[in-house]
């Protein structure tokens, strides 16, 4: 209990000198720049501690390794060097000099000479990898006591040391691996080599558990927009991800099978509502032209008008494939038939004028906005940009627009408008719920906002 307590009291103090949210702007910073896509962060979930590890071996166990082998190679070169001291000091003639250069170049491995003078070079510049230098002057200091002067830089595959005498200098020549752990290049590598190896395998296996995802995710947006796949979806990968499309099949099935389900029952009902619509028809025919009969013959074309609404919102053009429709040829069409209206309409295009949609599902979405915006305002206007990615129409009009507390509810099947404006006064209050439900079908969506023009605007924004 006294543990908890001083654990607690420990983060409270924590907290007090460091505050909390100082702690979380790292994982905040890491969350806002790494890569978001699944290939890539499991490639640096393989290789970040790869690399971290590699760091570890080389500033921990190399640094030492290089450390103690090179104390160890200098001490014994510069127990050699001092030997060959000892005997130059102690036979000073000549004749016996030149022996002990031969002895130091057979039996030492050392090119030894003896220079007259006493003056040293001025000293080098140090390295900026300094471990052989620092590493063997302190030697030299420790076991000779002379002043010296020694070069690494000079050959890269000897080492010269210079030791001053009392009036002569020694010269001393030895190859870098005597005085320097050399190999240590082959071991990284090997580690380097191997590590690439190792990550390459790796991103090969990532690259075969990241595609079925990839097909499945391609499968269910296909299937999210109505359209049919290239090529028939099948589960593989990984045992999770083989679960995940088998999910997704299964689910794809009993969706296909709820609507032909349901198309079959709404052609069932389409077919006997509009046998009885035929027979009242024919009946108010046969009846004559009666003025009481003329109500009745307007209530079963309202009806039949109803019974068709039902079914379009019911059927949602869902069925169709999809195909190339050209934008501006329909745009003109539409600014046609406005016109025949007595409603004139402008529009613009921005892009290619082909776009890949359903089409028929299409000109009734459009169809249905452009007739909501012609019987409540005097003047539409359309502009079209057709992007990378995106396909935006903007229409706007100069009607009595819609309350924004209600432009959610507009698109709300069998809702209507009394103070403002609705797709049909006299109808079933599904246009925009059709129109919404044809763009959501396309992996897109409409919007309601305030127009420039004082009425409407009216945002379709689907995928190109």
């Amino acid at each position: 209990m006294e543990l908890l307590n001083g654990l607690k009291s420990a983060w409270k103090r924590a907290n007090a000198i460091i505050p909390w949210h100082v702690l979380r702007l790292p994982g905040r910073f890491l969350h806002q720049h790494l890569p978001r896509g699944l290939f890539i962060r499991s490639v640096l979930i393989i290789i970040m501690p790869m690399l971290l590890l590699q760091m570890l071996v080389v500033f921990v166990f190399m640094e030492r390794h290089w450390q103690l082998v090179t104390r160890r190679l200098s001490e014994a070169l510069t127990r050699d060097i001092a030997s060959i001291i000892e005997l130059v000091e102690t036979f000073p003639d000549t004749n016996q000099a030149d022996e002990i250069i031969r002895i130091a170049r057979e039996r030492l491995d050392l090119a030894v000479s003896i220079e007259p003078g006493d003056e040293l070079p001025p000293p080098r510049p140090k390295p900026f990898f300094e471990i052989l230098d620092g590493i063997l002057a302190d030697e030299i200091t420790r076991q000779i006591r002379l002043p010296f002067w020694i070069d690494t830089v000079g050959d890269s595959r000897l080492v010269e040391i210079r030791i001053r005498l009392d009036d002569r200098v020694l010269r001393v020549l030895a190859r870098r691996s005597q005085t320097y752990a050399s190999n240590t290049h082959i071991f990284l590598a090997w580690m380097g080599g191997s590590s690439l190896v190792l990550i390459f395998i790796a991103i090969l296996f990532l690259r075969g558990q990241i595609r079925p995802i990839l097909a499945l995710t391609k499968a269910a947006e296909s299937f999210g927009k109505g359209q049919k796949p290239a090529q028939p979806f099948q589960p593989r990968g990984a045992a999770e991800i083989r679960k995940a499309g088998l999910a997704f099949l299964i689910m794809r099935e009993r969706i296909e099978r709820q609507m032909e389900q349901r198309t079959a029952m709404l052609a069932g009902v389409s077919h006997d509502l509009r046998t009885i619509l035929t027979r009242f028809k024919l009946q108010l025919a046969l009846a004559g032209d009666l003025p009481e009969i003329s109500g009745m013959d307007k209530d079963v074309d309202d009806m039949q008008a109803m019974l068709e609404g039902y079914l379009a919102f019911a059927r949602s053009e869902a069925e169709e494939d999809v195909g190339q429709l050209d934008l501006a040829v329909f745009l003109e069409k539409l600014k046609t038939d406005c016109a025949m209206s007595g409603c004139p309409l402008d529009w613009t295009l921005e892009g290619d004028e082909r776009i890949y949609v359903r089409p028929n599902a299409f000109s009734r979405l459009m169809s249905n906005i452009v007739s909501n915006s012609q019987r409540y305002a005097d003047k539409i206007r359309i502009r079209a940009v057709h992007g990378h990615r995106w396909l935006t129409v903007t229409v706007d009009d100069n009607g009595p627009g819609i309350p924004e507390q209600s432009r959610e509810d507009v698109f709300k099947p069998f809702f209507r408008l009394d103070e403002a404006r609705n797709l049909d006064t006299s109808g079933t209050g599904l246009g925009l719920a059709i129109a919404r439900d044809i763009a959501r079908s396309h992996g897109g969506d409409i919007t309601l906002d305030d127009s420039p023009m004082g009425g409407l605007r009216t945002v379709v924004r689907l995928p190109a």
